[in-house]
């Protein structure tokens, strides 16, 4: 996690200068503590003063600088988490690789006992030039992480690979490097969203799900190090990076999908909410509005969980269920707990307008099999991702 991390951002002279900006105010508004330093050449792209404003903390261009320890560079590269250089040229990779600190920044590098991300950014050809890939390739070596730049128009108008990749994306790897890889090894399986099932072909049945639960969960287990399979109904959310994805749109689909990973899974967390009928037949064509009344018969749709909970009896994994609930909240989320052979269910009220679907935080109860039950504060998503991983950890190691 980046919130109170130490980060030091280290801007070196490329056009891409301008986009670290951004990565300051991402990372500061993560919690965490940030300082940039800057060669004096990249003081041509950006003022120093724009980095002051982002992180509130001086920065540092000159190596001799009147107002600094005179061994300030050797606070900077000892006292730090992580140290990111975005962007990095040719020239600086070049430095570190040859260990020349003539600058305050490079002296920040050579000193440091810091990780360390670079971040490339340059003209396709200087990227591609076998010197430069021979620079990369002995600084991964070396345990520095070399993100792969991104590709497209660049600012001296050519196409190809060199540019800065998006300051979120940056930010995202920079909270992997910080994040304990704690579920390095355990193989996870997530469903997230809704099903929907079709009526004709142009409508369907859903529910009110946003899938941002299981999304959360997903991009959890991913930062900590677990191999996340996750398998998803129809969302307008980003696809995560950093795990198997698959897509799917009816109960039936999510079924086949679930059983044929579920053998090889360590944890399984089904926090899709699965349509629970589908209509029993679809139309073959648009269902015309000829009539006063629509009467559309329904037949149940199989139970995933029930299933999971079946092979569950011969198999060694964690199994995870979700409630959502409009009354007696804790009574029927336990009822479905037994019922169904889980180890966990998530309980969360739904009626509320600050829990639930299609919203950033829930305020859950977290129910397991011997009866406890535990009330959580409200929280993010995000967060309350990371605390349900904490307590299935916990079970495993049990």
């Amino acid at each position: 996690m980046i919130k109170g991390k130490r980060i030091v951002i280290g801007v070196t002279g490329g056009i891409a200068a301008y986009k670290a900006a951004e990565l300051v105010r991402l990372i500061v508004k993560e919690g965490a503590s940030v300082r940039v330093a800057m060669t004096p050449n990249a003081t041509k792209f950006v003022a120093p003063l724009t980095f002051e404003a982002l992180s509130g903390n001086r920065v540092i261009c000159e190596m001799f600088d009147p107002l600094t320890d005179s061994i300030g560079h050797i606070s900077w590269g000892q006292e730090t988490d992580l140290l990111i250089i975005a962007p990095a040229t040719a020239n600086f990779i070049a430095k570190m690789v040859h260990g020349i600190a003539d600058d305050f920044l490079s002296s920040v590098v050579l000193a440091s006992t810091a990780r360390i991300l670079v971040c490339p950014a340059m003209n396709t050809q200087m990227y591609i030039n076998p010197a430069t890939q021979e620079n990369l390739r002995l600084l991964s070596e070396r345990g520095v992480t070399v993100m792969k730049p991104g590709e497209g128009e660049l600012a001296c108008h050519t196409e190809g690979p060199g540019r800065l990749p998006q300051p979120g994306e940056i930010t995202r790897l920079a909270r992997q490097l910080l994040t304990e890889q704690d579920l390095s090894g355990t193989r996870v399986l997530i469903t997230a969203g809704p099903t929907q099932e079709p009526v004709d072909p142009v409508r369907y049945l859903t529910n009110r799900s946003s899938g941002k639960m299981g999304y959360a969960i997903a991009e959890a287990a991913a930062m900590r190090g677990a191999a996340v399979t996750l398998i998803s109904g129809p969302t307008s959310l980003a696809r995560p990076d950093c795990l198997e994805f698959h897509g799917v749109r009816t109960a039936e689909e999510m079924r086949q999908a679930v059983l044929s990973f579920s053998g090889r899974s360590d944890v399984i967390i089904k926090a899709a909410a699965v349509s629970d009928y589908r209509p029993s037949e679809r139309a073959p064509q648009k269902i015309k509005k000829d009539q006063d009344s629509l009467t559309l018969n329904l037949v149940k749709n199989p139970d995933i969980l029930a299933e999971l909970g079946e092979v569950k009896k011969t198999s060694r994994f964690i199994l995870v269920g979700f409630a959502a609930e409009t009354e007696k909240l804790t009574s029927n989320a336990a009822e479905k707990l037994h019922k169904k052979n889980l180890d966990i269910i998530v309980a969360n009220d739904v009626t509320r307008k600050d829990s639930g679907f299609d919203t950033d935080t829930n305020l859950v109860q977290i129910i397991y099999k011997d009866g406890r039950v535990e009330d959580m504060p409200m929280m993010s998503k995000h967060d309350l991702a990371n605390e349900l991983l904490d307590r299935i950890m916990k079970l495993r190691r049990q």
